[in-house]
């Protein structure tokens, strides 16, 4: 089979649970009902400052944490946009 005839079939096993996820959190809600809920919370910039993205699958960013080059990942909700739940690997 060639590569071409490969990504066609590729199937991603994790959207029904990223879409039901989506959906949880995108509630909406300010920042100060995302920390209720959520604990610590970054928008953009903040999230820019503490962490370097390593790369993103909605809802869930892979993040290494500037202060200690830890690696984990973080939730974001897209409206407004802010980040959560951090969890470092491992």
């Amino acid at each position: 089979m060639r590569t071409e005839e490969i990504v066609g079939q590729w199937e991603d096993m994790t959207e029904a649970t990223r879409r039901r996820r989506l959906s949880e959190i995108n509630v909406g809600g300010g920042r100060t009902e995302m920390e209720r809920r959520h604990g610590a919370v970054w928008d953009s910039m903040e999230l820019a400052k503490a962490f370097e993205i390593i790369g993103f699958m909605a809802p869930l960013v892979v993040a290494r944490r500037k202060a200690d080059g830890r690696m984990g990942s973080l939730e974001f909700q897209h409206q407004p946009r802010f980040y959560f739940n951090w969890q470092e690997d491992r």
